[in-house]
């Protein structure tokens, strides 16, 4: 029902002026619809197959029970024993992934309906928080495009404020940001002028570089990047800005001389520098430009500064301070805009007409999607479970994911209907913004809430704000708002709405999801663990949805099981697992045959492009990561709890090696590096290879009658069949990593040392399989 101002008025005295733009007046047509949601047909299908699997399992377990309490000898004992709590794992995991597939919503926006229910001049300030953290990780230039693709967007440029967040404190990253202001005065006209898409600098140019060839604005606008990117990279080279680069602007000068020899990344005041004032600043057409401000907060190693989630914090108190708008958009530096609509898309969910809907919405969450990827993305680096399959099966909607996430700033301060008050009202949802935000007294105030003793004795972290207590302060808190009563949404359009990189090296890759890893264990093992706590306040699905990120590491135990235990008794002909003839086999079969063809269908009916190829490269990767990343997380975390000291925290390099890149691009796996994780995955392979060798010559001995002593000869062939099967298929997928250690010579070959202790240690293994067979 479409409402006028006065009557929104009367029926929403209990929400905050930030909840619900203006409508327009009863007068005009009925309101059309500006989103849609359907459950998708597949779920009528997943729901029977979900129950009979579940009984396949039962089947296993009671199996493996059964021959346990049957058997009389200890070895047989300890793999059967070893086996069922691989499989009671797996069964735990199968159910976690369920959750995802009952209810899967596919969900429609219609963003040029928007200003028929909403006029333009009503449309809800946004404020857009970029966190940045060293310059040689995570170069300017891009962090720059990020930011000048949002602030191109197709929105009111008065209503929009972005903030970058510079955690390391760079002189780098703020001259690039003063750089960037002053392009912008010409990059966001050009881009409306000229209806351009991609709205990153780099991506346009790099798109466009034959079509744009001959024209003059094309020319000019190139040029003014080329020479600013230059100026920044250069910058970066030296490790300080060229005095002769901004000698000629006098606010740079003035802002950059806070950058004394004492000021250290860990060790500084806080630096607010507004870069683009709205109220002040226009672009070369008129038009007014959105607000640039460069945070760099407080650092002091006498505080703890909680990482990524204390950035965000600080920049929901200053932009509190400065502009507070009511919806806050967060994007890592890299994530840059695709899409200029995307905000109007985000729109038509901020304006659901319907009260009691609009009161509980918490966020709306874009994925995250890459451009890059090689052809058969090596390194599963989409992540197309993670980021696009599993949020539209999340019953109550999908978790936050660090990025490309459209936040109601209510949200961030208490459940729904039970807001917590902050220690100072100027940085609620509520405060209004008087002055400009160049104002002494706002800047003052803003850098008040940004030192680093701030938060002490307060509600940040804890009930306000995003949640420390965990390295993936994303999963943490997109949890415990769901877990306050918030109802979250997936918008996923056909046409990326933001695009980032990826490693490119697997140790990069490994290493990256071994933080996560240790992360998602702080929240699994934690008094707010989602088999508790969020089963308790979210519902069995929700928590289980939970548990799947919550218990990730919990894969390494079966992969590593199945990776190794029935491998080495293939070696030594000894059967663990039943004869073809009988009908367990036929339920093994099922069970591995169903699982895989399950989570195909999940990923090709993800779309966006998905293949086959891309498909048997993502559940290799899952091998891969239970033997690695998943493995060494545990332990990490493991040594974390017992007060042992581990590797801090590291950021993931967002530069590329030319060479890197070039075996990136041909599909080559890139290992370069020396690491722990590369001995196991090393050793697993070798085992494999060899016990597959061996199991060959006992099943092609024992079915022509040789050297087998008991029983029929075709029953000792058939009780190795599964075996061998399995064997195979381990060995399939380590064809890259046989590659790395035997055949290639490049940089990116699996170091000498590592092949050699992988060697060493599946020997090893080998020497006491043959020793326990003969004793």
């Amino acid at each position: 029902m479409r409402l006028s101002s006065w009557t929104y008025f009367l029926r929403g005295l209990k929400y905050s002026k930030y909840d619900f733009p203006r409508m327009v007046s009863r007068s005009e047509p009925a309101n059309p619809p500006l989103s849609s949601s359907k459950l998708f047909l597949r779920a009528a299908a997943y729901r029977p197959f979900a129950l009979i699997y579940a009984f396949a399992i039962l089947a296993l377990l009671y199996h493996h029970t059964r021959r346990l309490l049957l058997s009389t000898s200890t070895s047989s004992s300890f793999v059967i024993l070893s086996f069922l709590v691989a499989d009671l794992f797996l069964a735990f995991m199968w159910a976690t992934t369920e959750s995802f597939r009952l209810f899967p919503l596919g969900r429609r926006e219609y963003p040029e309906n928007l200003e028929k229910v909403i006029r333009r001049e009503d449309f809800p300030g946004v404020d857009v928080f970029i966190c940045t953290a060293d310059p040689y990780k995570e170069p300017p230039v891009g962090v720059v495009n990020t930011a000048l693709s949002v602030m191109a967007y197709d929105y009111p440029p008065e209503k929009l404020s972005v903030y970058v967040s510079d955690d390391g404190g760079s002189e780098i990253t703020f001259f690039a940001f003063a750089e960037a202001a002053k392009f912008a005065r010409h990059w966001l006209p050009f881009c409306r002028e000229n209806k351009i898409v991609e709205r990153s600098p780099e991506d346009y140019f790099a798109s466009n570089q034959d079509s744009g060839g001959d024209s003059r604005s094309y020319q000019t606008i190139k040029t003014m990047y080329e020479s600013m990117r230059t100026k920044v990279e250069n910058s970066l080279q030296r490790g300080k800005v060229p005095e002769d680069y901004y000698s000629d602007n006098e606010e740079a000068c003035k802002a950059l001389d806070q950058w004394t020899p004492a000021f250290t990344r860990q060790d500084h005041p806080s630096v607010i520098e507004v870069l683009l004032d709205k109220d002040r600043d226009q672009d070369i057409t008129g038009f007014s430009m959105p607000n640039l401000v460069y945070v760099s907060r407080e650092k002091n190693k006498s505080f703890h500064h909680h990482f990524k989630a204390g950035a965000l914090n600080a920049l929901v108190r200053v932009s509190a301070v400065m502009t507070n708008a009511p919806v806050i958009l967060t994007l890592d530096c890299d994530m840059r805009s695709n899409d200029p609509g995307t905000l109007l898309r985000a729109l038509c969910y901020v304006c659901e007409p319907d009260p009691d809907v609009r009161s509980k919405l918490g966020y709306i969450q874009f994925p995250q999607r890459y451009d890059g990827i090689n052809e058969g993305d090596i390194y599963a680096g989409e992540f197309r479970r993670l980021f696009q399959i599993n949020p539209m099966g999340m019953k109550d909607g999908p978790s936050y994911v660090g990025t490309g996430c459209f936040f109601l700033r209510r949200c961030l301060f208490g459940p729904p209907g039970a807001p917590v008050m902050p220690e100072i009202p100027v940085v609620g949802p509520d405060h209004m913004v008087v002055g400009s935000v160049r104002s002494k007294e706002v800047l003052a105030s803003a850098t008040r809430v940004s030192t680093c003793n701030y938060e002490e004795n307060t509600n940040w972290g804890s009930k306000m704000g995003f949640r420390y207590g965990s390295l993936v302060e994303d999963y943490y808190t997109g949890y415990r708002l769901q877990c306050e009563g918030w109802q979250t949404v997936f918008c996923n359009p056909e046409r990326a709405a933001f695009l980032g990189g990826v490693p490119i090296t697997l140790f990069d890759v490994l290493n990256q999801q071994k933080r996560w890893t240790v992360g998602l264990q702080e929240v699994g093992y934690s008094k707010y663990s989602p088999i508790t706590f969020g089963i308790r306040c979210m519902g069995l699905l929700m928590g289980l949805s939970y548990c799947f990120y919550a218990f990730w590491a919990t894969w390494s135990v079966p992969v590593t099981i199945y990776s190794l235990l029935p491998q080495l008794a293939l070696f030594s002909g000894v059967s663990v697992f039943p004869k073809v003839s009988e009908p367990w086999f036929a339920l093994y079969i099922f069970l591995f045959v169903g699982a895989y063809l399950h989570d195909l269908s999940d990923f090709i009916l993800s779309g966006h492009g998905a293949t086959v190829r891309q498909w048997w490269n993502d559940q290799r990767m899952w091998s891969v990561r239970g033997l690695t990343c998943f493995l060494f997380g545990m332990v990490e975390f493991a040594c974390k709890s017992l007060g042992i000291s581990t590797q801090g925290f590291n950021i993931t390099s967002k530069t590329q090696d030319e060479e890197q890149s070039k075996r990136y691009d041909q599909g080559i796996f890139d290992f370069g590096a020396v690491s722990p994780m590369f001995v196991t995955l090393g050793m697993v392979a070798v085992v494999n290879l060899i016990s597959l060798a061996q199991g060959l010559g006992h099943y092609a001995a024992a079915a022509l009658g040789k050297g087998s002593s008991t029983g029929d000869h075709a029953e000792a062939a058939e009780g190795l069949v599964l075996q061998i099967l399995l064997a195979g298929f381990v060995v399939a997928n380590c064809w890259p990593i046989y590659d790395a250690m035997f055949l290639r010579s490049d940089k990116g070959r699996l170091p000498v040392k590592v092949t050699a202790v992988s060697l060493v240690l599946a020997s090893v293994l080998f020497t006491a399989c043959t020793i326990s067979r003969y004793n």
